[in-house]
């Protein structure tokens, strides 16, 4: 399957407009461009700009378009456009191969496609053809997927704080008011459950991705428990951002899946699912053992299980490793995070 496109990065001259700005003002928006980058936007596709050109001049004519709200971390400078595509990988956290870039000129394509051989590069006269690739057609759209340019802002916004904050970090996480919530999925979570199966690649334990279908199914199994978590704080929701699924056999629960967003790995939550999964199954009696697949972007994940105090007790093919913890030792939540567990409490004797 392709790898779903996370951010469109575009030239401006001849590309999303027609014209050359420094020769001429009289620069037209490409035809239907501002419908193109609308519903990208609600598609939940991030948009940016690398552009060899005049910033000043090149934001005074994107605001007088109405489009200028679209693009996050415009490179608009003179300096070559695969260096521009690194800085807007690194600011928006996403692998190169989610990137598609487009441009009209062949040089520039070409000088991308030696240094980036994993960024997809198309021409500009095929960008009508954006809004029918597969690659930009998520299955659902979700609210977390609308909203994910405005999260972006949001993350900015905190980052500001943060670099003017004078203090212990652990003060200033307390002076975000995070409140992390962790629930029983329900039906209206299915969409962007199966969303972040696909997209979270780096916290993916079992490198496992499920489709709504599946995650249906074991939503409603009286054998397995799907786990949904979300976090906020002052400045607003990152929505939706991690998911456990855990085979119930007898006495023993079974991790199939454990993963968190990237985007919250500067926040110090990443280990509180994990924690109330340790601590509902010696709530329960349950000896607990969990999958991870190693792959080449999730080593932060076996980093994770072995600080929890798992250990290995069977090594497979292809990466394969079980974990199993005695839940001796069991991480406190932190103390700058408001913890809200909701699940249903079974009678852990007649499971």
């Amino acid at each position: 399957m392709a790898k779903q496109i996370k951010c469109v990065v575009w030239d401006l001259d001849h590309t999303l407009w027609d014209g050359i700005l420094l020769e001429s003002d009289e620069v037209t928006l490409k035809p239907s461009m501002k419908e193109v980058l609308t519903e990208l936007d609600e598609r939940g596709i991030l948009l940016s700009i690398a552009s060899r050109n005049d910033e000043t001049a090149v934001k005074e004519k994107l605001s007088a378009f109405g489009i200028e709200h679209f693009f996050l971390y415009p490179e608009i400078h003179w300096n070559a456009k695969s260096s521009s595509l690194e800085r807007i990988s690194q600011r928006l956290n996403i692998h190169k191969d989610t990137i598609l870039f487009i441009d009209d000129q062949p040089f520039e394509r070409e000088e991308v496609k030696a240094v980036h051989p994993e960024i997809t590069c198309w021409d500009a006269v095929d960008y009508l053809s954006l809004l029918t690739d597969d690659r930009l057609r998520p299955v659902f759209i979700t609210e977390d997927a609308r909203r994910r340019r405005r999260m972006y802002l949001e993350a900015d916004k905190r980052q500001q704080e943060e670099e003017k904050y004078e203090g212990p970090p652990e003060k200033f996480l307390a002076s975000l008011h995070m409140k992390f919530v962790i629930s029983e999925a329900g039906e209206q979570d299915l969409q962007r459950a199966e969303e972040l199966t696909v997209r979270t690649n780096q916290l993916n334990a079992s490198g496992k991705t499920y489709d709504y279908e599946e995650l249906d199914f074991f939503r409603q199994s009286d054998s397995h428990l799907l786990l949904v978590c979300e976090l906020e704080d002052k400045f607003g929701s990152y929505g939706k951002i991690g998911l456990s699924l855990i085979e119930e056999k007898g006495d023993t629960w079974h991790v199939k899946l454990l993963l968190m967003s990237c985007r919250v790995m500067s926040r110090g939550v990443g280990t509180i699912l994990l924690t109330t999964i340790l601590q509902e199954a010696k709530k329960r009696g349950k000896r607990l053992v969990a999958d991870f697949k190693q792959t080449d972007r999730n080593r932060m994940m076996y980093i994770t299980y072995k600080f929890a105090n798992f250990k290995e007790i069977e090594k497979g093919e292809n990466g394969y490793i079980l974990f199993e913890n005695d839940l001796s030792m069991i991480q406190p939540f932190p103390e700058y995070v408001d913890v809200n567990i909701e699940l249903n409490q079974k009678d852990p004797a007649k499971q």
